[in-house]
């Protein structure tokens, strides 16, 4: 065995079906505010230090709607 392979690892991270719907949907959701010029959206944008607040919020919002495209 080469010194380089000695040193070599891999690892795998195991991510459920459950959590790549959430985060495709949370994307999906970000996407479709910024699309449809939310003014939640420009204010998630404007004020960084309540970013993730206004991500909750449009999260909650657009959630239903993009639900389904995060499944394909």
């Amino acid at each position: 065995m080469d010194s380089l392979e000695e040193g070599k690892r891999t690892s795998r991270i195991v991510i459920t079906r459950a959590t790549k719907i959430k985060r495709a949907t949370g994307q999906l959701a970000s996407k479709e505010a910024k699309d449809r010029g939310d003014s939640l959206y420009k204010r998630m944008i404007f004020h960084r230090e309540l970013y993730f607040k206004y991500r909750d919020l449009i999260h909650k919002k657009y959630a239903p709607r993009v639900r389904s495209r995060a499944r394909r």
